[in-house]
């Protein structure tokens, strides 16, 4: 008999995937994790019961939280990850040749240890390469001791509940903004508007409040339900959020990069918000 996994992150609306094998159930010191095969997505990871990643669509999220921040920088070689246990972040800031250090600090040694035994294919050797450095701690701590500045600063975080919750305060981005370098980016997700309004919201008056210059862009992730999921994006500089078109083209055509999701046109398209997304934003 098939076992079904239902995703309760949402009140009033509930996804369901069949488990065709489910590889590991374990409560780690910091949140009950769960790996599960299915036909669709092939292996999915959930934490606390909400869908954290899957196989087939983890490309959309990955790359489009990587590649839009690098890209729009245009120098960046020192990059910070806080979260993203899976290493599909990570992944995909390495395959930028000009970035000579890449920072990961996730609080949760076990997602990392059963990411790497269960779903090699997310992290495809990123923890190996010498550039990658990972540490195990509290991102909030690292940040308010860090002294060393990025380039670049990725947010790759569950929603903001539990271990997550204090990765979306005015006072951890305002503390994130001070470990930048001139024009640096930060980059955090900002949850599914269609269903979580206030997250958005609530992402946005936390981001201005810290930074001078804030936007957001959309990206289609199939197993985040509830349409259009939105990233976060903040700077001193408005100018590293979408260059000029050509470039950006020239950006990515120099990285010798290929993408299943993201592309110039597409980095540029993302951040022309339907009205309501643009309205739940404002809160």
């Amino acid at each position: 008999m098939t076992e079904w996994f239902s995703e309760t992150l949402h009140p009033h609306w509930r996804q369901s995937f069949a488990a065709d094998r489910v590889l590991l159930r374990e409560q780690t010191a910091h949140q009950d994790l769960v790996i599960l095969d299915n036909q669709t997505f092939g292996r999915v990871m959930v934490l606390d019961g909400m869908v954290q990643l899957t196989e087939r669509d983890e490309f959309v999220y990955h790359e489009m939280i990587a590649h839009v921040p690098l890209f729009g920088h245009g120098a960046a070689r020192r990059v910070l990850i806080i979260g993203g246990g899976d290493g599909g972040t990570l992944r995909e800031v390495l395959r930028h040749k000009t970035v000579e250090r890449a920072t990961m600090v996730e609080i949760d040694a076990t997602v990392v240890e059963m990411a790497r035994d269960h779903m090699p294919m997310v992290s495809d050797g990123a923890f190996d390469d010498p550039r990658a450095e990972l540490i195990i701690a509290d991102g909030i701590a690292f940040v308010a001791g860090a002294h060393q500045p990025y380039d670049v600063i990725i947010i790759d975080s569950t929603d903001p509940f539990g271990p997550a919750e204090g990765l979306f305060t005015p006072a951890f981005y305002g503390a994130c903004r001070q470990l930048l370098t001139p024009g640096g980016v930060l980059v955090v997700q900002a949850g599914v508007p269609f269903l979580q309004p206030r997250e958005i919201a609530h992402v946005n008056a936390a981001l201005s409040a810290a930074f001078p210059e804030v936007a957001f862009y959309a990206i289609a992730v199939p197993t985040y339900v509830g349409g259009l999921m939105t990233l976060g994006w903040a700077s001193e500089d408005a100018g590293k959020k979408v260059p000029d078109p050509a470039v950006l083209a020239e950006r990515v055509a120099a990285s010798g990069l290929t993408f299943g999701y993201y592309s110039p046109e597409g980095h540029a398209g993302a951040f022309a918000l339907p009205p309501h997304i643009r309205a739940a934003a404002r809160g």
